[in-house]
């Protein structure tokens, strides 16, 4: 593995189209929003979960990139199995042996850290890679239909009315995620550059590997990436990102990615970095 010694910062945008890009539990599963803005949000945690599961599949057997944080995964289990390695428990530092084994076997705690004091054992690991929430260029529009159930579950319920349900769609929607890689971080984990490579593969396919009625038609546009020559850093970040420009091209209601000019800056990026637009 080759160890990672820049620090990146990077755009992230994705659509979503006649979807429910990440709905909210505490508003009956509607498509979360700012209320005072009308913007479009969708969570870091949403992103990151596509990712491991993205990982999951593209790496499915292969040592050292399994999932952490996975479906019904019981963390006090993983966390002790981890003590119980011939390569821990030779150690007399069993507690660094045990973060360097779990570092080495689960690609989502080397790339976005994980707290694993369950057991009492472990701290809390900072990951490299870091996530805002995703937020809509323009207000979004939530759009609530009723659909009707043809089936039922019980045969008593045969001669009863049709049941009616709902469901939440935004019509159109362009998400903006602001992310950064800290090389520092990196080297704590030993997330690597090779990591990283999967890191930008995964933003790039993960919709594809996630599709759903619910989610109707969600892709990545755009990722582009901001690399530093150091592993500080050598431009505040918010500087970066103010040289992605997002305009609206249309005088009407957007509805697709054709109706923004996405552009680069690139002619005022600061001494000691380079922008690379992988999508």
């Amino acid at each position: 593995m080759t160890e990672l010694k820049n620090r990146f910062d990077f755009v992230y945008i994705f659509d979503v189209k006649d979807g429910n890009p990440n709905g909210d539990p505490d508003a009956g599963n509607l498509p979360r929003v700012d209320a005072e803005t009308g913007e479009g949000l969708v969570t870091d945690v949403c992103l990151k979960r596509k990712v491991r599961n993205y990982v999951q599949t593209a790496k499915a057997g292969v040592s050292g990139y399994d999932i952490f944080i996975r479906d019904k995964a019981v963390l006090d289990v993983i966390v002790e199995d981890a003590y119980k390695q011939p390569e821990v428990e030779s150690q007399d530092n069993k507690k660094l042996a045990a973060k360097d084994y779990l570092t080495k076997s689960y690609y989502d705690i080397r790339t976005f850290g994980a707290v694993i004091a369950t057991t009492g054992k472990q701290d809390q690991l900072r990951g490299p890679v870091q996530l805002t929430f995703a937020r809509s260029v323009d207000p979004i529009d939530a759009v609530e239909h009723s659909i009707t159930r043809m089936a039922v579950t019980k045969e008593k319920d045969l001669e009863k009315e049709k049941t009616m349900g709902r469901k939440s769609t935004v019509p159109y929607g362009l998400y903006v995620c602001h992310g950064f890689v800290s090389a520092n971080f990196a080297r704590q984990t030993g997330f690597s550059e090779e990591d990283l490579q999967l890191f930008w593969e995964a933003l790039k396919n993960m919709f594809d590997q996630d599709r759903s009625a619910a989610r109707g038609l969600m892709s990545a546009q755009k990722l582009i990436v901001f690399r530093h020559d150091s592993m500080l850093g050598n431009a505040p970040a918010n500087k970066l990102f103010d040289l992605v420009k997002i305009n609206k091209k249309t005088d009407g209601v957007p509805r697709s990615i054709a109706d923004y000019a996405i552009k680069v800056e690139d002619e005022k990026l600061p001494a000691g970095v380079t922008v690379e637009e992988l999508i």
